[in-house]
C-alpha cells in the first residue's frame, strides 16, 4: 500500500488544511540533506556571538525548519515564529516543544499591513527560507523588504534563501535593499541564493 508521502500531491497549496500541511511536511523533510547545510551557511554569517541573547524573527516560519537551525547556532536567542498558516504553526509548536521557553508564535499574514504590529520587535536578526516567493508577484515580494527593515533594530540583519531570479539583476538587489545599507548575495546555485541585508543606520 503506498505511503502518504508517495501519494501526496503538493499542488494546489492548501496551507490552512491540517491534513494537507501534515502531508506537505512528510514530503518536505526529504529535502533536509541538501537544505540543512545551506541554512547553516546562511546563519554562519550572522554577526553575533554564539551565546548572544538576541531577538530573532523567523518570517514565514512554517513548521520550524529554520528556527531549528537558529536554536543550534544561537542557543541563547529568543525566536518569534511568524506564519499565516495556523496548521503550520501548530506543527512547529509540537516539533519544537522542548524549546518552548525560547519561542513565541504569531499568526499573521504578510499581506496584512498590520503584521509588523503583531510580531512586535524590534529584532536583531530576521531569517526566512523559500517563503517570500509564495506571495506570487514581484510587487508583493519586494514590498516585504522595507517592512522587515522596519522591525529590525538599527544595525540589525536580515538573511534568507530565495529563488535566484530575485537577485540576479541590479534592479532586484536595489529593490531588496529598500533602506538596508548593504545587500549581498553570499551564495547562489540557480534557482537558489542566500541573500544578506544589513540595516546600517544608527
Amino acid at each position: 500500500m503506498p505511503s502518504e508521502a508517495q501519494t501526496f500531491r503538493p499542488f494546489p497549496h492548501d496551507w490552512q488544511s491540517a491534513d494537507y500541511v501534515a502531508g506537505w511536511i512528510d514530503h518536505d523533510v526529504a529535502r533536509d540533506p541538501e537544505r540543512r547545510p545551506l541554512l547553516r551557511q546562511m546563519l554562519s554569517s550572522a554577526p553575533f556571538a554564539p551565546h548572544a541573547e538576541i531577538e530573532v524573527l523567523d518570517v514565514g516560519a512554517g513548521y520550524g525548519v529554520v528556527t531549528e537551525e537558529v536554536l543550534k547556532a544561537l542557543p541563547a536567542a529568543h525566536i518569534t515564529l511568524q506564519d499565516y498558516s495556523r496548521a503550520m504553526l501548530d506543527q512547529a509548536r509540537r516539533r519544537l516543544a522542548g524549546h518552548a521557553d525560547r519561542l513565541s508564535y504569531v499568526l499573521a499574514d504578510l499581506m496584512d499591513p498590520a503584521w509588523p504590529q503583531h510580531v512586535g520587535g524590534p529584532f536583531d536578526l530576521a531569517v526566512s527560507a523559500i517563503v517570500l516567493h509564495n506571495l506570487g508577484s514581484r510587487e508583493k515580494i519586494f514590498s516585504c523588504y522595507p517592512v522587515i527593515h522596519s522591525v529590525l533594530k538599527p544595525g540589525g540583519t536580515q538573511r534568507g534563501q530565495m529563488p535566484v531570479h530575485a537577485v540576479d539583476k541590479p534592479v532586484a538587489v536595489q529593490e531588496i535593499a529598500a533602506g538596508f545599507g548593504r545587500v549581498e548575495c553570499i551564495w547562489q546555485d540557480p534557482p537558489r541564493a542566500i541573500v544578506v541585508a544589513t540595516r546600517t543606520d544608527r
